[in-house]
């Protein structure tokens, strides 16, 4: 019950649901991220990390760059019906 708890915690915060919703579809660079939420890169650097150690999103290098997508279609599902339940 206590990794469940944790797990949800890291979905209490607005600024790392957010950024799970612009990766919900496609996998994206911190600076697109960045962009897309007008933060900094440094910002959502920060709620990556905490975001990768939770296993919600996972990361893939291609060249210099590191691209973010969620982890799996669990995270993907959470998401969905998260976002079902508070529209109904």
């Amino acid at each position: 019950m206590f990794d469940l708890a944790e797990l949800f915690k890291i979905f209490g915060d607005s600024t790392r649901i957010r950024i799970l919703f612009v990766l919900f579809d496609n996998e994206h660079s911190v600076s697109d991220i960045a962009d897309v939420l007008n933060m900094t890169q440094s910002a959502v650097s920060h709620q990556l990390k905490i975001l990768r150690q939770a296993k919600l999103v996972s990361a893939r290098r291609d060249g210099k760059q590191i691209f973010y997508s969620l982890a799996d279609e669990h995270v993907h599902t959470i998401i969905q019906v998260g976002r079902e339940h508070i529209e109904e």
